[in-house]
């Protein structure tokens, strides 16, 4: 089952045309993603103290029905884990009613934070750090 967290949309994301701006939709995915590993029990903090960091190597976004002020949307987050140094998360930004706004999908990966390489296994780098693996899909 996917983590998410709930976003209402706020005036001052909105475009000219008065739906929610595009970069704002990465921003939607990213609170998702920090939320997931805080949920996890791997805040931000916890990974810098380890020597890592996460690392966003690409974004795709699709968009299929705006979004506007005062929506309330859930933006999910789930990990899928393919071997070698980079992992999937797949992302789905949903109203209320269940209509999909967007879908998010990013290729990341594990830095080592002083090699300044990513690391062999993100996952291992997880099932390390984290408390609650099991949000993580481990």
């Amino acid at each position: 089952m996917a983590f998410s967290v709930p976003v209402t949309v706020r005036g001052y994301e909105l475009d000219i045309n008065g739906h929610l701006n595009q970069a704002v939709y990465l921003q939607y995915a990213e609170h998702a993603r920090w939320e997931m590993m805080r949920a996890a029990g791997v805040p931000g903090e916890k990974m810098i103290a380890s020597g890592v960091g996460p690392v966003v190597l690409e974004n795709n976004i699709k968009y299929f029905r705006e979004l506007h002020l005062g929506d309330e949307v859930t933006v999910s987050c789930e990990f899928e884990w393919s071997g070698g140094k980079a992992f999937t998360m797949r992302q789905e930004i949903t109203k209320l009613d269940g209509t999909v706004s967007a879908q998010v999908t990013v290729i990341a990966g594990v830095m080592d934070l002083q090699a300044r390489k990513l690391v062999a296994d993100p996952r291992e780098a997880f099932l390390a750090l984290a408390e609650s693996p099991e949000v993580f899909g481990l």
